[in-house]
């Protein structure tokens, strides 16, 4: 079982590990500049709270909640050098400072808004979730994320 993003403790374990990271840490795995990293987390708060990626269409909605709903929501980690999804791939640099900012910003708001606001939620890509499954995509994500760069 996963840890609980939605508690406050857990929350600022991650964020005491974000702040461990500096604009030149280096991934123990993988090609993500740790910059670039951030703002690969950034996308599933952005997914989640704002409206900047095109959803996908009702076929490629199917395909995603048939072939890859589980292996997101489910309390697997991530293997090393998993795929990453087209809209979660980023190509440019980013300011580190500001991407850092964004994540903490967006994991905070998670926390405060708690499990009640995420049940029955629906995502972006898969559908209703249920704040067990928010919980373990936002969670082994992160934790996947800030273990390829050591903290």
């Amino acid at each position: 079982m996963l840890k609980n993003i939605f508690d406050k403790t857990v929350t600022d374990e991650i964020l005491n590990r974000i702040d461990k990271l500096t604009p030149s840490t280096q991934p123990l795995w993988g090609k993500m500049s740790v910059d670039k990293m951030l703002a690969h987390c950034n996308v599933s708060y952005e997914m989640a709270f704002e409206n900047l990626h095109q959803k996908p269409n009702a076929f490629m909605r199917f395909i995603l909640k048939m072939m890859v709903k589980n292996t997101v929501v489910n309390d697997v980690p991530y293997r090393k050098n998993s795929s990453t999804a087209p809209a979660f791939v980023i190509k440019d640099e980013k300011n580190f400072e500001a991407e850092k900012a964004r994540l903490k910003a967006y994991i905070t708001k998670t926390q405060e808004l708690g499990a009640e606001y995420f049940e029955g939620k629906e995502s972006h890509s898969f559908g209703t979730l249920t704040s067990t499954e928010w919980n373990n995509m936002f969670y082994k994500h992160l934790d996947h994320h800030l273990g390829q760069f050591g903290v």
